[in-house]
């Protein structure tokens, strides 16, 4: 009998093979632009947009802008379309880009390390008043920021800027945003180094040339040797923090990789000592990092962070020192935990040459172009012609002799600028918001500034540090995951069932002393109407509870979510 043939296999469906496009990273040879955003900028640098502001788009007007120019190159001058008035938050995320755009701008001034001469201060209130409808913004990366601002305006607000030593250069954009300093370098009596060379340093070298105009996402950078730990190193792309090395003497420990917005992350330390002459070295080593090796395929993940997780640590540090620098780096000390809780430096303090600053507090860093000037003017008559910005959104006046200083203070506090503030006008802020921005769904500024009056009026008794960061959106320009008590606006239905603004609460973040994101309560979402009630509620709670001592975000990791609801 035959055999009988075996029936063949059935043969196996052969899979589709997709040839993985890499995220862009330009070290491994992934130049080809992977989205809208890296064809853009290798079409042209945004540095080059100057010219045509200048020679076109000043002259012919707002329609004759290139959208390209317009919603991308434009930012690498600090400006950025303000949202059009009377777009509710509800349809942020549903309109094209061109229905949310106005005919307006923001302008950001670029003030790096929080530094200005009373002249500086005088001319951008001066320019809030003209050309800005007497807006004016302190932010919390020590910028001002005006509204309003016409296209046809532009050339001659930089003439007035640059002028006295100002600009908007890489104010916005994937670029080398500010760089945020103490604002109390070389003055401070507790101060272990002095970051100012080298932020004059980078200011010279990088800031404006095409070596690093063209990153992957934009990158944030922050010196400072206060003990304090005043510029919220913690969630800086790049940080170099005060440290005292027991062999090298004062120099700079480095972290690199903090960030926040919809995916958070710490800094964290090389475990290197930097000397404040090779900070700006090491500096555009990281830099070159970033813009070599980071992400550009996707925007949600082109910040050094994503990188930095990857790889981790201690290949960073190798890759720096093997490809970058070319030579080892010293190992170095962690800083101290600051003493103080506040890291502002509102109030009166004194100054290591005996005479004394003043910090002071507008309210959710909302000023105007008048006060602006009238600040400058104060300074001058009391003495001083160095004011400061800081990263909580405050002012400092520098220099002033002990004798000027009841008198300085009465004139900051006639212009409603607090030296001794509650807790809730010092510790509270608020980003841009529905006002302005075209991301934002809810209000911030005015709501912040409504929750203030509220708390100082319903417990005025309480005097414990506390912050309250408001937030328009879950882009976290208001620092909500590490504020004691986050606000994320978002759209929710009230008891009756209406869309109204509310908020998402974050409770219990930190940075300095035990750096943490704050806690999210189950379901805890609050209307903006309902806010000062809950606040006032979860407040005296802690006041109830609190143990000696407890810090606020200490007794909301242990408290119970009934407490916190």
């Amino acid at each position: 009998m035959a055999a009988t043939p075996e029936k063949p296999a059935a043969a196996t469906p052969r899979r589709k093979v997709s040839r993985h496009r890499g995220e862009g990273q330009w070290a491994v040879g992934h130049f080809t632009p992977l989205n809208a955003n890296e064809q853009a900028k290798k079409d042209d640098d945004g540095l080059n947009v100057r010219t045509r502001i200048e020679t076109i788009y000043s002259k012919a007007g707002f329609d004759s802008i290139d959208p390209a120019d317009l919603r991308g190159r434009m930012r690498w001058w600090g400006l950025y379309t303000q949202r059009k008035p009377g777009i509710d938050g509800g349809k942020t995320a549903i309109l094209e880009p061109e229905e949310l755009d106005d005919r307006y701008f923001m302008l950001r001034v670029r003030i790096d390390g929080g530094r200005l001469t009373t002249e500086q201060l005088r001319v951008i209130g001066q320019i809030s008043h003209e050309f800005g409808r007497d807006t004016a913004d302190i932010t919390d990366r020590q910028n001002i920021q005006l509204h309003w601002i016409r296209i046809e305006d532009v050339p001659e607000i930089w003439r007035r800027l640059e002028d006295v030593g100002l600009s908007t250069t890489e104010a916005c954009g994937d670029t080398p945003r500010v760089i945020l300093g103490s604002p109390v370098a070389g003055v401070a009596a507790n101060e272990i180094i002095d970051g100012t060379p080298a932020i004059d340093e980078i200011n010279a070298r990088f800031i404006g040339t095409k070596e690093f105009s063209n990153l992957p996402r934009k990158f944030k950078t922050a010196i400072s040797g206060s003990p304090l730990l005043d510029v919220a190193h913690e969630i800086n792309d790049i940080a170099f923090v005060g440290v005292e090395h027991p062999e090298h003497g004062p120099g700079f420990d480095l972290w690199v990789g903090g960030g926040l917005s919809t995916n958070p992350k710490i800094g964290q330390r090389l475990g290197v000592w930097v000397p404040l002459e090779e900070v700006a070295d090491v500096w555009a080593g990281v830099i070159g990092i970033f813009r070599d090796y980071g992400y550009r395929r996707l925007r949600t993940r082109a910040r050094l962070k994503f990188l930095l997780a990857d790889w981790g640590a201690e290949k960073f540090r190798r890759i720096l020192e093997d490809e970058y620098l070319k030579r080892a780096l010293v190992d170095g000390p962690a800083p101290e935990r600051p003493v103080e809780e506040w890291r502002d430096h509102v109030g009166v303090h004194r100054q290591k040459d005996g005479r004394l600053y003043v910090g002071f507090a507008p309210r959710v860093g909302r000023v105007d172009g008048p006060t602006l000037k009238k600040i400058a003017d104060l300074a001058e008559e009391h003495g001083s012609g160095r004011v400061r910005t800081t990263v909580e959104q405050k002012m400092i006046v520098l220099d002033v002799a002990e004798d000027q200083v009841d008198s300085l203070v009465a004139g900051l506090e006639s212009l409603g600028l607090r030296v001794k503030p509650s807790p809730f006008r010092r510790g509270t802020m608020a980003c841009t918001g529905i006002e302005f921005c075209k991301l934002a769904i809810v209000e911030t500024k005015a709501r912040g500034a409504s929750l203030i009056d509220e708390l100082e009026a319903r417990i005025p008794d309480f005097d414990q540090p506390i912050t309250i960061n408001v937030n328009g959106c879950p882009n976290a320009c208001a620092r909500i995951q590490v504020a004691d008590i986050g606000l994320k606006g978002q759209l929710m239905l009230d008891k009756d069932g209406n869309q109204v603004e509310g908020y998402q609460v974050h409770l219990g973040g930190a940075l300095g002393l035990d750096p943490s994101f704050g806690r999210k309560v189950r379901g805890l979402k609050v209307t903006a109407a309902e806010l000062p009630d809950y606040v006032e509620r979860v407040l005296t709670r802690f006041q109830k509870e609190r143990e000696s001592d407890e810090r606020f975000a200490t007794w909301a990791a242990r408290a119970s979510e009934e407490a916190l609801s």
